[in-house]
């Protein structure tokens, strides 16, 4: 079995779904449920003896060493992070709580376990840490996308605090030779994200007729990844990746803000008309706003993904177009997942972060 860490979350949930659709092998799910872990992503596992939920943080060593005890997994698998730029610039410190103190507290956990397994045993571990593009800094405009030789230049808390436990994965493969391997991808997005992020906030202010915040010009480029590509390429890594590497996870899909929030209110205009929903406007375009950017907004992200295509032969199968369809229409269909995710605390950060900044 593996334990993966974080999976109540948007790519963690999704992960442990598709892992559990593909594979008979157990899961032990660990995760703290804050605002964005959710165990409604994980209804349908319910009655599923091979998915083993634990409510707690990686940054409870004893518990980590519990269960790792316990399970005996042969692999972990680090989602757990905070990871939203503008909650990192409100109140930093929850991640570097998170993202360096618990990652260490788990890197601890997981080297003491591994260090007492048979010489079998420890050649096939692994622990596989889940990062973010968002550690190598800014592009340029024309500038080459990011391979995994690239200087870090993290610009904001959440990618200093993402850059830091990156550093200390690299430092425990080559200090003690834990079989690590760390994935950094791009801007996911697809079904159970939390509406704070841009794709699914745009979709629920969308259909509820409330205004769409674009930040400063809208012109912020990133590279946009489907989900479940991700989850199909760290499944990838986690079979065949080599100890100690780092493999770039990207979409090859380089779109502007602005661009995207066309594209979700065209889709949305198709599929599911103001109209249905007595609002009094013909189209979802009507609804966007720009306001303030944030503090240090990067201006690009792109990720060159060649060497996981030609290490380990994976590629995303889905296009931009095709995964926002399937996207968007997953929205509409889960109305009650949305709803039960808007409550009053997300309708406070809301207006925390977007109304006071029009």
């Amino acid at each position: 079995m593996i334990l993966t860490t974080g999976s109540a979350g948007f790519i963690g949930s999704n992960f442990v779904l598709d892992w559990l659709t593909q594979s008979d092998e157990a899961v032990i799910n660990l995760d703290k449920l804050t605002y964005a872990g959710n165990l409604d992503n994980l209804a349908t596992l319910k009655s599923n003896p091979n998915h083993i939920f634990v409510h707690g943080d990686i940054g409870d060593a004893a518990l980590t060493a519990k269960l790792l005890t316990q399970y005996r997994p042969r692999a972990v698998v680090n989602f757990a992070a905070e990871s939203h730029v503008d909650r990192s610039i409100h109140g930093p410190e929850d991640f570097i709580q998170t993202n360096i103190v618990g990652t260490f507290h788990l890197l601890e956990a997981v080297r003491a376990y591994w260090s007492g397994l048979t010489n079998t045993e420890k050649a096939a571990f692994r622990f596989l840490h889940v990062s973010t593009d968002e550690v190598y800094g800014s592009l340029d405009r024309d500038e080459p996308a990011f391979t995994e030789t690239r200087r870090y230049e993290p610009n904001s808390p959440y990618s200093a605090s993402k850059a830091a436990s990156d550093h200390l994965v690299r430092a425990y493969h080559h200090t003690y030779g834990l079989p690590v391997l760390t994935t950094n991808c791009s801007n996911n997005y697809g079904p159970y994200h939390f509406p704070e992020k841009l794709i699914p906030l745009m979709i629920v202010n969308a259909l509820a007729g409330k205004n769409l915040p674009v930040y400063g010009d809208g012109q912020q480029i990133r590279d946009w990844l489907y989900v479940k590509d991700h989850c199909s390429a760290i499944r990838c890594v986690l079979q065949n990746g080599k100890p100690g590497e780092v493999y770039n996870i990207g979409g090859w899909n380089e779109k502007a803000n602005l661009d995207i929030v066309h594209i979700v209110c065209d889709i949305l205009d198709e599929l599911s008309p103001p109209a249905t929903h007595h609002l009094p406007f013909s189209t979802y375009r009507s609804l966007i706003t720009f306001v303030t950017d944030r503090p240090g907004h990067d201006r690009r992200y792109a990720i060159d993904a060649r060497k996981i295509e030609r290490e380990l032969g994976w590629k995303p199968a889905e296009t931009f177009e095709t995964g926002i369809r399937k996207t968007a229409q997953w929205y509409l269909d889960n109305q009650a997942w949305v709803n039960n995710v808007l409550s009053g605390s997300y309708r406070q950060w809301v207006e925390k972060n977007y109304t006071e900044r029009t």
